[in-house]
């Protein structure tokens, strides 16, 4: 008897692909059943090979051994990894497996985990590919049904191919050069440089911010109220406020307008990064997660997708979705919808994955068992789709400009005419306490009003100032990354903007792991190193639009329309020249990431400043050995922690009052002071001059 064997990209779904092809028996490490054998990866099993590998001296940055570019490329299995790709290898190269499913995740980063593992096993076999958008057991058996063969997928894969190698080449280049220039460890990314110089101009407009006050002088009559446009002095504003006291205003226009608001595109994976982080506060990552575990229980679709439409022959799915979502949402209870569904249909406008939606099994279940944050995504998924095939939201906006000593004065009112999809959303973020979230628009409807109208008015001047631009938030972020470089494409370019959907999370969560960025609330702010980094480093390493060229080259290579070995030799020059570019830097500028050193008194022996390290308070002259250790056995014994503040006072007046000192002998904790008694050697002694 021969097997299919199928690989997927992690245990969870492996079992549920299993369960629908009926490989229930358990062995080590794989499923088997009904002629099927069903393996899995866990993430990437195979990966690029560390620098070191290539040649020990690389073991050691130098910049004399820079830029490495291995040729040919060596693969590694870490080694927490090696015993599930010895299950996956002998599988691939057992005789009675006479064919092979690829079932990693359905896109760039998936196509590049199969195919590392499939030539590290050296294996030949005819490959199919299962591409599915949705982990329910119909989607799985319809994707079985329809298996195309992988060499379809090449192009992709190069792409991949492509991408891993320019972040390896870039980062660890860019990495070792900039670090060994200025003494620490400073990582650099073809995409998160690019991102950080995007917090770090931000910040820099934001501190250059000059506030300017200026000043409205308001009319009023009734419930009708004008304003002036800006005025710059206090003197003119009164000036004009008392012209206007008591004076006859007139209408001297009336302009109405009617508009319509189209309901909204539904979510690809950055548009529900957005909005869950401006609604919930979740970070990129977060909402990654969750809608991963989601899309994992069968409750949501594929959720690394750029696409915000559904294709052409998913009519009559959505149309049922949206029918049975009414009655399950609590928010859309009583809600009269007539679903025009062919609004969020475009095949052409699908790549690789549909937008992200609900799944009939979600109707089914509902939301039992799942967690408050489950819960939170799949509530906003699920108004999003009825949003976007509710009717248009319309409206009558009407501008009014009145006349009064000289001055003109405009008034503005808006009138709901259809509600349309707005009702939907409202009810929807109605319960929620959205911190920061926008107050709703409230609707000022003014009086009917004539041309020519007469008011008598009262006035008043009110005090105004500019306001900075505002920190990047993650929802804000991922909009400027989504963005970053397209002034510069081609309108027609496929994909502008720093990273794909998929990595943009991951993207910020390691520029704040690494020191370079820190949150505040919901802002982004770049640290001290962070600004320096992005100041230091080259134009071709911080710029969005380049970094935004790259990924668009990407896209083309994966549609078959750009050279993956250009590509590659590019790449390649732009690290020979920078490591050439940067060889030496002065002296000042070695210093720029140094910690600032902490001064904590003056050194007892020879008057110099005494700072903290890690382990001790040591005076910063070098012929001089005057040290105080932090786990002095002195105040260990005492259960006592040696702090920066108790050894400033002994610095300072040779003691100190210390509190909490316990005592071996009694087993009681009590309050002395402490003295310093220093006896010129290696070491400093103390002792307990009185209890307080």
């Amino acid at each position: 008897m021969s097997f299919q064997l199928v690989i997927a990209e992690k245990p969870s779904v492996a079992r549920s692909i299993a369960a629908v092809i009926r490989a229930t028996e358990k062995q080590n490490g794989y499923w088997q059943g009904g002629g099927y054998l069903v393996s899995w990866c866990i993430g990437h099993l195979v990966s690029f090979a560390e620098a070191d590998q290539y040649d020990e001296k690389y073991c050691k940055w130098r910049y004399d051994d820079l830029p490495i570019l291995p040729q040919p490329w060596q693969f590694i299995v870490p080694d927490e990894k090696k015993q599930q790709f010895e299950i996956v290898r002998a599988l691939l190269n057992r005789p009675d497996v006479d064919s092979v499913t690829a079932a990693t995740d359905a896109g760039r980063e998936g196509e590049l985990i199969f195919r590392f593992v499939y030539q590290m096993a050296g294996c030949t076999k005819p490959v199919k590919r299962l591409w599915i958008s949705s982990m329910e057991d119909a989607a799985i058996r319809e994707g079985f049904a329809n298996l195309r063969p992988d060499s379809d997928y090449d192009a992709l894969y190069q792409s991949a191919l492509c991408r891993a190698k320019a972040d390896w080449l870039v980062g660890i280049n860019a990495t070792r050069l900039f670090s060994v220039l200025y003494h620490k460890t400073l990582t650099v990314g073809r995409v998160q440089t690019p991102t950080l110089k995007m917090l770090v101009d931000r910040d820099a407009k934001i501190l250059r911010f000059q506030k300017e006050k200026y000043y409205t002088v308001g009319i009023q009559s009734g419930s009708l109220k004008a304003d002036s446009g800006r005025i710059a002095s206090m003197d003119e504003a009164d000036t004009l406020r008392k012209a206007c006291a008591g004076a006859s205003a007139i209408c001297s226009s009336v302009k109405r307008e009617k508009k319509a608001e189209q309901p909204p595109k539904l979510y690809d994976l950055t548009t529900l990064q957005r909005e869950a982080n401006r609604l919930f506060g979740f970070t990129a990552k977060q909402t990654l997660d969750y809608a991963q575990q989601l899309y994992e229980k069968k409750l949501l679709t594929y959720p690394r997708t750029d696409s915000q439409y559904l294709t052409e022959d998913m009519g009559q799915t959505a149309q049922h979705l949206v029918s049975d979502l009414l009655g399950l949402l609590p928010f859309a209870q009583g809600l009269a919808l007539t679903a025009e569904v062919g609004r969020v249909l475009n095949s052409k406008k699908v790549s690789d994955h549909h937008a992200i939606i609900p799944t009939a099994e979600f109707v089914k279940q509902g939301f039992t068992g799942l967690a408050e944050s489950e819960c939170k995504l799949m509530n906003l998924v699920c108004s999003k789709l009825l949003c976007a095939v509710a009717a248009p939201h319309e409206y009558e906006t009407v501008t009014a400009v009145f006349s009064c000593a000289g001055n003109e004065f405009a008034a503005k009112g808006k009138t709901v005419l259809v509600p349309g999809w707005k009702e939907i959303d409202q009810r929807f973020r109605s319960p929620l306490k959205a911190d920061g979230e926008e107050e709703t628009e409230t609707l000022n409807t003014l009086p009917e009003l004539a041309e020519g109208q007469s008011f008598r008015v009262t006035s008043t001047v009110s005090e105004h100032f500019t306001s900075p631009p505002k920190a990047y938030t993650e929802d804000t972020l991922l909009s400027a990354m989504e963005r970053a470089g397209a002034e510069d494409m081609p309108e027609n370019s496929e994909r502008k903007g720093l990273g794909t959907p998929a990595t943009r999370a991951a993207i910020l969560e390691k520029l704040v792991q690494m020191g370079f960025v820190q949150r505040k609330g919901k802002q982004l702010i770049p640290t001290k190193d962070g600004i320096n980094l992005a100041v230091v480093l080259p134009e071709s390493l911080t710029s969005p639009a380049l970094t935004a060229e790259w990924e668009n080259r990407l896209t083309e290579i994966a549609k078959g329309n750009a050279d993956p070995d250009e590509f590659m030799a590019e790449i390649e020059a732009q690290v020979r020249q920078l490591v050439k570019t940067y060889s030496c830097i002065s002296a000042d500028k070695q210093n720029l990431f140094q910690s600032e050193r902490v001064i904590i008194g003056k050194c007892p022996r020879c008057g110099e400043n005494v700072y903290e390290g890690k382990k001790n308070f040591y005076c910063g002259n070098r012929g001089c050995q005057f040290v105080m250790w932090k786990n002095d056995r002195f105040f260990e014994q005492r259960k006592k922690a040696f702090t920066p503040k108790i050894a400033a006072a002994l610095l300072k007046n040779g003691k100190a009052k210390v509190k909490g000192l316990y005592s071996e002998k009694t087993g009681k904790i009590y309050d002395a002071t402490v003295l310093l008694a220093d006896t010129g050697g290696k070491y400093v002694n103390y002792r307990v001059e009185r209890k307080e």
